[in-house]
């Protein structure tokens, strides 16, 4: 591939450049999407198959829905860690559909605001979703997730700090290629530091393999390394019992744990959803057409909001567009969607091999650490540059009390002893198998973790623990609110209540377009003729 034939102007059309340098670049995209694609599974226990395969599907439907015109690539969103976590803090595979049903929600919210914009104009709608209420969202986003980091980061520091180096020299001094695929580089080249390791001074202890048998400093689980043994190199990407399907279907629907799915995770498309419009924005400023307003956003926002539905349902993560492909547009200046699209199709390809699968689950967890640490701390970045680009005035009260007053709620509720505020609804009377002990002739009950309270005198002559069947009250329903989501509801109610509201969201030409690149009038119509 010649350096002139792609720097030198744009591409509109890469059939012009050949099938041989047209599959180089459809490689390129996929691994510039890659390592942080498969990043979101690996943190959440979703099938890293079943990723790739909605990854490359949802892509193919936004750009049906798109009109084949924006050559955008959806991957995994990061923004909804924090709702997994909250449904299915360890990756449990009973759990995990229920999750995928708040994601499959959250998806369809993007809908509705595409037919909003449709019928009232997006001026109308954006109003309510303002720099001051999902900048804040956006950052606490990144901070509710980073104790999980810290706690991956801790089973071995030495690797987790090397994952993080790669990254940072990368991003700062890398060139071309190695400057877009950081997040890919810190992954290869912290398992190879980790390969290396095991070969070297490994020693298997509890179900891992460690430098000098130091349960400080893990490796690869063992389990990991048997799994890649005996995986298939060709298999199905999921399996009907982790999709959202089989919670209805299994009988043993948790109606509670649902509803909290719901409350928890379907706020954040409200983050997402003004991540999506950035997105669009600097493809836009890349291209040089303003798809947010030639297009229309209702047309990407369906797109997004689709793909991410139709992944959740199949037990895949949220998609989002991904602004590593955009990285690839600028770096090769070939605007052609349809690379895009041949990507999505390598990517396909890939998830159907559990060998590839197991491959990259086996990924040892200081080395998910160190990449998490620096992508959730990117992840409230983000948030930071939405409120300081779009210039809130924090000069003025209003403004500080709702970003306080998100942060606070979002933060203090996820780090609060119950981690969340638990409403019950309703009565049931149940019958339940209660633990006592008797001590002076009255009963003591023993708690969930079979302790009782009582002082020692009394313990002292408390004799063996007895059980007896009796009736009790529980909640029909007990609602779950993350901080996430509470943080988020109140943003938005303060917002639209109180007075001095000082954003306007424009739709035309300069404001659609992103700071790092706004479009200018001469380049654009330069651009256009060489289109024509």
């Amino acid at each position: 591939m010649s350096k002139s034939s792609l720097q030198d102007g744009a591409v509109y059309d890469a059939k012009s450049l050949g099938a041989g340098r047209v599959i180089v670049l459809g490689f390129q995209h996929m691994f510039a999407m890659f390592g942080s694609t498969v990043l979101v599974p690996i943190l959440t226990g979703l099938s890293v198959s079943a990723t790739l395969l909605f990854a490359g599907l949802g892509t193919l439907l936004f750009h049906f829905l798109s009109k084949r015109k924006v050559p955008a690539f959806l991957g995994s969103s990061f923004a909804f860690l924090a709702g997994y976590f909250a449904i299915a803090p360890h990756g449990e595979r009973e759990l995990l559909p229920y999750a995928c049903f708040g994601v499959a929600l959250a998806g369809l919210v993007y809908l509705v605001l595409a037919a909003l914009i449709k019928a009232f104009g997006v001026n109308r709608v954006m109003k309510f979703f303002p720099p001051i209420v999902t900048g804040p969202i956006i950052i606490a986003i990144g901070l509710c997730l980073s104790a999980t980091a810290i706690n991956s980061c801790s089973t071995n520091w030495l690797v987790a700090v090397v994952a993080i180096l790669i990254i940072v020299i990368c991003n700062i001094w890398g060139k071309g290629m190695i400057k877009i695929i950081p997040i890919l580089l810190g992954v290869v080249g912290a398992c190879i530091l980790c390969i290396i390791l095991t070969l070297a001074a490994g020693q298997a202890i509890d179900g891992y393999y460690t430098i000098g048998g130091n349960a400080n400093f893990q490796l690869f689980s063992v389990a990991s390394i048997e799994n890649i043994k005996n995986a298939a190199w060709i298999g199905l990407p999921f399996q009907y019992q982790d999709t959202v399907f089989n919670i209805f279907t299994s009988g043993n629907l948790d109606t509670s744990l649902l509803i909290t799915a719901i409350i928890t995770i379907v706020p954040i498309s409200l983050a997402t959803i003004v991540e999506h419009i950035g997105d669009i924005s600097a493809i836009s400023s890349t291209v040089g057409d303003n798809f947010i307003q030639d297009l229309g956003l209702h047309r990407t926002l369906m797109g997004d909001g689709l793909a991410t539905t139709l992944a959740s349902l199949f037990g895949a993560p949220a998609n989002t567009t991904y602004g590593e492909n955009t990285g690839v547009l600028t770096l090769s200046r070939v605007f052609d969607p349809m690379v895009v699209r041949l990507a999505a199709l390598f990517a396909i390809f890939f998830s159907i091999s559990p060998k590839l699968a197991a491959c990259i689950s086996a990924i040892p967890t200081p080395v998910v650490g160190g990449i998490s640490l620096v992508l959730y701390g990117m992840i409230s970045a983000v948030g930071v540059r939405n409120v300081v680009e779009n210039k809130v005035d924090f000069g003025k009260a209003r403004n500080v009390i709702i970003a306080a007053i998100i942060l606070v709620l979002a933060i203090g509720i996820q780090y609060s002893a119950s981690g969340a505020i638990k409403i019950p609804v309703g009565k049931k009377v149940e019958t339940a198998t209660v633990s006592y002990v008797e001590a002076d002739g009255q009963k003591y009950y023993l708690d969930a973790d079979g302790n009782v309270s009582l002082p020692a005198d009394k313990l002292a002559k408390a004799g063996e623990a007895q059980q007896e069947t009796t009736t009790v009250e529980n909640p029909v329903v007990v609602i779950s609110l993350s901080g996430l989501a509470v943080g988020s509801l109140v943003g938005i109610i303060l917002n639209a209540a109180l007075p001095g509201k000082d954003y306007v969201f424009e739709d035309n030409q300069e404001a659609a377009h992103s700071k790092e690149g706004i479009i200018q009038s001469e380049p654009v119509e330069s651009e256009k003729k060489k289109k024509k």
